[in-house]
């Protein structure tokens, strides 16, 4: 089954192109959940309306199903394991289709550690640890609840290109056989946009096609977090899959800027229904494969409105995200040291932007499967509560520290330690943390790491500017 964008006559049947959808939006309760789904094991609620509208930290994002699916009983809501689990216990609809630590906190303490989301077979820092008082499920849990990080376990391939020297594990439990590897949920929505699944990309189906790959993690994700006893009927699998690449999330709203489709701006996620897509599209090596040139102006969401400061705050805001979105598209930088670059065409230094490794248009992930180290795993960047692995090369005894061997624990190979899909930027706002393992709180702390990892050279403007483009994202 090919992914395709919902028809004109969709969007104009829905109200969704002539705008009187608006009034029919259903915005966040003040606790921010949807209405009939306030917890991961609310199965049997009503699912998403046609157009569902949530608060963040900066404003709103919208989440619009286009093929209008509100069947209660989708079972992308209901567990199908043995442990209370469902898809929507990582993936919850107010949190960006991901899930949040402010969210995971109240949960934990709305339920004293007891909700499903907590278990100890990837939800604690070790299976091991104790979780028969509050305080023990606390600790256990520590990382879900501080950074938003599931504990998935992978071995070391037998046949890979490097060996396990070392490992230091705070929790004692990694070896091997068990690598504890501390990872973000994606979000399960603008799935009509990947060309991998999973940070790794170790989620492969039969035939090769992004439909296939993400029924293989689905299947995957039930008989391992859901811990189900059995396979998904070719029935559920395709139900879930029907709402997960039909939804399309975008941050719609902005405290500072106001409407994000105002004076002719392109913000929200309308936009990216009829938006297109293929593999390669616009692809920076000339992976096009309509031979066209890559254009470094992924992002003019905002090209209308003016960069000029003003006084009234609303224009003043605006200007700062057009800013941002200029800064994102042409400001130049050296690409260097990066794992899937510079190693692969053999150039230490090569010209850049921002969109140069985010080159799908208007949605900003990378438009071939292709794994990028830029460093996030390495061990002189890891906080102590992650393990750091030391592999050491077969062939050469080279050795390397990083707390997530990333694709390479999937490939075997040497040159792919540390690498990791670049992720779709749309609804960003809306759940921090960021990058595989949560190491920056905020997009503050996103645009500071490429600042400096990469000598970018942003005044404190400059950076304000970028991460209020960000931020309507």
């Amino acid at each position: 089954m090919k992914l395709s964008k919902p028809s004109k006559s969709f969007l104009l049947s829905t109200g969704i192109l002539t705008g009187t959808l608006v009034a029919a939006t259903l915005v966040s309760s003040p606790n921010h959940k949807l209405a009939g789904v306030p917890t991961a094991q609310a199965a049997t609620a009503a699912a998403l309306p046609i157009t569902t509208s949530f608060a963040d930290p900066t404003g709103f994002y919208l989440t619009i199903s286009s093929n209008g699916d509100n069947v209660p009983s989708n079972e992308f809501f209901h567990p199908l394991g043995t442990n209370g689990r469902a898809c929507v216990t990582c993936h919850q609809p107010d949190e960006a289709w991901s899930i949040t630590p402010g969210a995971i906190q109240a949960k934990f303490n709305a339920t004293s550690g007891m909700d499903p989301l907590f278990r100890t077979v990837d939800g604690s820092v070790s299976p091991n640890f104790p979780v028969c008082t509050v305080q023990q499920r606390r600790e256990a849990y520590s990382m879900l609840l501080n950074k938003g990080l599931i504990r998935v376990s992978l071995p070391v391939l037998g046949s890979a290109q490097f060996s396990l020297a070392n490992v230091y594990d705070p929790y004692n439990y990694a070896d091997a056989d068990h690598l504890s590897l501390f990872r973000r949920p994606l979000p399960a929505t603008n799935l009509r946009f990947l060309t991998a699944v999973m940070w790794d990309g170790r989620a492969v189906g039969g035939n090769g096609s992004v439909t296939d790959d993400l029924e293989a993690q689905a299947i995957n994700a039930i008989a391992t977090h859901e811990q189900g006893a059995v396979q998904p009927s070719s029935a559920d699998l395709a139900q879930m899959l029907g709402l997960e690449t039909n939804l399309y999330t975008a941050q719609n709203f902005d405290k500072a800027a106001g409407c994000l489709n105002a004076g002719g701006a392109a913000g929200g996620p309308v936009a990216l229904l009829d938006d297109d897509f293929y593999a390669g599209i616009n692809d920076v090596a000339g992976g096009d494969p309509t031979g066209k040139a890559f254009n470094s102006n992924v992002f003019t969401m905002y090209s209308t409105w003016s960069t000029t400061a003003n006084k009234n705050p609303v224009l003043a805001a605006e200007a700062s995200v057009a800013r941002g979105e200029r800064i994102f598209d042409d400001r130049q930088f050296e690409i260097t040291g990066v794992g899937g670059i510079n190693d692969v065409i053999g150039i230490p230094s090569v010209p850049g932007t921002c969109s140069s490794c985010h080159d799908d248009p208007t949605v900003g992930n990378h438009s071939l499967p292709e794994f990028l180290n830029i460093g996030t795993a390495d061990a002189a960047r890891a906080t102590a509560d992650l393990p750091i692995y030391t592999f050491r090369n077969k062939a050469t005894g080279a050795i390397v520290q990083v707390s997530d061997p990333g694709r390479g624990l999937i490939t075997g190979n040497w040159a792919d330690i540390g690498k990791f899909r670049t992720p779709i930027l749309r609804g960003l706002a809306g759940r921090a943390p960021y990058f595989h393992n949560g190491s920056a709180q905020t997009l503050d702390d996103v645009v500071d790491f490429y600042n400096g990892r990469f000598n970018i050279g942003l005044s404190a403007q400059d950076q304000a500017d970028l991460v209020a483009f960000l931020k309507t994202l």
